[in-house]
């Protein structure tokens, strides 16, 4: 396949190229890419062949890896223990990186109260909605009641009214969230590449939402290697495809199985 984008909209392929580990950065969103989307954001399962995987990535890698996620870092931490991961929370939001050290912005609680506020009032009158406190960001899921997408659409709407204009809202699979504007998943992507062991590597970044895409179109921008986990019917601006959950992880696995075994006492 040569780098040309042909006019007429064709899916993408499927057949990902070969990849050089030791050479890459990889970055994995979660809900969607590496796990099954559950109806409520706490039901999620961390499949056994992941703890057994993730470490084995890390090391083929040289530590260039990073979880890329909506959810909080303390989120990430509870899913993942006892592994403690470079990562980003909150799209962007937070930030934790190679050395332990977290970055964040400061945020004015005061409206965060009073749109979480109204959201929970609305949510407790709405069966079938969530409301996910996320601290930093606000999500009203409607996937046990996919006929409120409108209703969730619209208080969220009006929530964003009571936040101000450095706000922004998201949309994703089934949920509404804001968050403060100016920060995304390529920010982050990006603030690793500035970083070793990132450094000087060429990126791969696999997402499934549109919550992604950002990250899916710098990496695809910068020449890395963008993926997208979805039906062949869905647009994105990632060159490669991965069908569903299951794809994502018999890949990684085949890339942990092409790369040589750890020398002796390495780990």
């Amino acid at each position: 396949m040569n780098g040309s984008r042909s006019s007429v909209s064709q899916p993408p392929p499927l057949d990902l190229p070969a990849v050089d580990l030791k050479a890459q950065a990889l970055f994995l969103d979660v809900d969607g890419t590496l796990l099954e989307i559950a109806s409520a954001p706490d039901d999620v399962v961390v499949p056994h062949r992941l703890t057994q995987l993730i470490p084995e990535l890390v090391r083929l890698t040289g530590g260039a890896f990073a979880l890329v996620s909506g959810r909080t870092i303390a989120q990430l931490d509870a899913l993942f223990r006892p592994m403690v991961l470079p990562c980003s929370g909150l799209h962007g939001l937070e930030r934790r990186d190679v050395r332990g050290v977290m970055h964040r912005p400061s945020i004015n609680d005061e409206r965060l109260g009073r749109a979480r506020s109204f959201l929970a009032a609305i949510v407790q009158v709405n069966p079938g909605l969530l409301l996910e406190n996320k601290h930093s960001t606000l999500a009203v899921h409607y996937r046990q009641a996919p006929e409120l997408a409108g209703v969730a659409r619209r208080v969220v709407t009006q929530a964003l009214d009571i936040l101000g204009g450095d706000y922004c809202l998201l949309e994703g699979k089934m949920v509404f969230e804001l968050k403060p504007d100016g920060f995304s998943k390529s920010m982050a992507i990006a603030a690793f590449l500035r970083e070793p062991p990132f450094e000087r590597r060429s990126p791969i970044f696999v997402g499934d939402d549109r919550t992604d895409e950002a990250g899916l179109s710098y990496v695809e921008n910068l020449g890395g290697l963008a993926v997208h986990v979805r039906p062949s019917n869905v647009a994105s601006g990632a060159r490669w495809q991965l069908p569903d959950v299951g794809a994502v992880h018999a890949w990684l696995e085949s890339l942990v199985a092409r790369s040589p075994p750890a020398a002796s006492g390495e780990r």
